[in-house]
């Protein structure tokens, strides 16, 4: 872990970079959920990967969440979510955490291999 300074612009540059870095960090992110092989993400697999993250919302927030996350992003009503929709849902969340960052840069406590991590390293390395 490392602390940082990180701002919105700096997020939504990452993920809009021509170099294929965010969609790198997606598809390693989707492999890790991915716990069966399967190629696709079911909600368990959704559920045991992202536990950690809502470990403070009750369960029904957190079955609100995964319900809202499967209506907006199943594109195809399979039921699982796809690397192509997961990619679409990475890159609508991401966003959505530089737009609630803003514009003034912030101090964070990061894990070296997080998205926002890989963001602040593109933007010392672009």
């Amino acid at each position: 872990m490392s602390v940082e300074i990180v701002d919105g612009p700096t997020v939504a540059a990452f993920v809009d970079d021509d170099s294929g870095a965010f969609e790198k960090w997606a598809a390693e992110k989707f492999q890790a959920l991915d716990a069966d092989g399967d190629g696709v993400l079911s909600r368990a697999d959704l559920e045991r990967g992202t536990q950690a993250e809502f470990e403070l919302q009750s369960r029904d927030e957190i079955a609100g969440i995964y319900d809202v996350l499967f209506a907006e992003f199943d594109a195809d009503r399979s039921g699982t979510i796809d690397p192509a929709e997961f990619l679409a849902l990475a890159r609508e969340v991401t966003l959505a955490k530089a737009r609630g960052i803003g514009n003034s840069p912030v101090c964070v406590i990061l894990q070296e291999d997080s998205l926002l991590m890989r963001a602040v390293q593109r933007a010392r390395n672009p």
